[in-house]
C-alpha cells in the first residue's frame, strides 16, 4: 500500500510540481492551500507525512501543526515544513510546534524525494515487543503512549523516540551528539537547539525532576 503524503502550500506551482515528483515515487499525494485547509485534509486521509509551508494564508503552517499534532489518530504522522524561512528562530518554532524535520527552500526535488524517502523509512523500522516500566511511567513502544498512573499522553513521534532513548537506560548520559545520531539520523540537519525544545516540551509533560541535564554533554533520565 502506497505511503500518503499530504503537501501544504499557498503557491499552486509548487503544490503541483512537489505532486508531481513525488507521485513518481509512488506515493499517494494530497494537496491543501492553507493551513486551515490542511488540518480538515489532515483528518480525513490519515496521511503518513505532512509536507508544510510555514507562511500562508488563513492559518499558517505553525498553527496547523500544532493542530494536527492534538488529533490524536495523527501523533505518529510525520509532519515536515518546507519553507523559505531558514531563520533559527523559525526554525525552533517548528519544532516547538511538534514538527519532525524542517528543510529550507530551494531544494532540488531528487533531493526532496530522497529526504522524504529517509523520513517515511524511519516508520517501516521495526517496533520492538517491550515497554519500558520506569517508576510509575510507562513508556510502550507498542502503542506509542506513554502513561503516568492512570493519566496517558501521545507524545509527538520525536518527543516519543527522545523519551524511549533516554528511559531505555537510566542514568546513562546521552551526548547530543548521541540524541542526533539515534533521533533523528546523520541525514537530518537541525540545530543544537532543536534538542533543549523537545527535552523541554518532554518535561512539561512528564514532570521535570525525570530528565537531568549535564551540562556541556548531554542528558539523563533518573528514577
Amino acid at each position: 500500500m502506497s505511503q500518503r503524503i499530504l503537501i501544504v502550500d499557498d503557491e499552486q506551482d509548487i503544490v503541483a510540481l512537489l505532486k508531481y515528483n513525488l507521485e513518481k515515487e509512488g506515493y499517494k499525494c494530497f494537496t491543501a492551500f492553507n493551513g486551515e485547509e490542511a488540518v480538515s485534509k489532515a483528518k480525513k486521509e490519515n496521511p503518513d507525512l505532512v509536507l508544510m509551508d510555514i507562511m500562508m494564508p488563513v492559518m499558517d503552517g505553525i498553527e496547523a501543526c500544532r493542530q494536527i499534532r492534538s488529533i490524536e489518530n495523527l501523533s505518529n504522522t510525520f509532519i515536515v515544513f518546507l519553507t523559505a524561512r531558514g531563520e533559527e528562530y523559525s526554525e525552533i518554532a517548528g519544532f516547538d510546534a511538534g514538527a519532525d524535520d524542517y528543510i529550507t527552500k530551494p531544494i532540488k526535488p531528487r533531493v526532496l524525494t530522497s529526504r522524504v524517502k529517509a523520513i517515511l523509512g524511519r516508520s517501516k523500522e521495526d517496533k520492538k515487543e517491550d515497554k519500558l516500566e520506569l517508576g510509575d511511567l510507562i513508556v510502550n513502544r507498542n502503542t506509542f503512549d506513554v502513561s503516568i498512573g492512570t493519566h496517558k499522553l501521545v507524545l509527538p513521534k520525536k518527543e516519543f523516540e527522545l523519551l524511549y532513548l533516554l528511559g531505555s537506560k537510566p542514568d546513562k548520559v546521552f551526548t547530543r551528539e548521541t540524541i542526533l545520531d539515534k533521533v533523528w539520523g546523520l541525514d537530518v540537519s537541525v540545530v543544537d537547539r532543536t534538542i533543549d525544545v523537545h527535552i523541554r516540551k518532554i518535561r512539561e509533560k512528564i514532570g521535570d525532576h525525570r530528565i537531568r541535564t549535564v551540562k556541556g554533554v548531554g542528558y539523563k533520565f533518573v528514577l
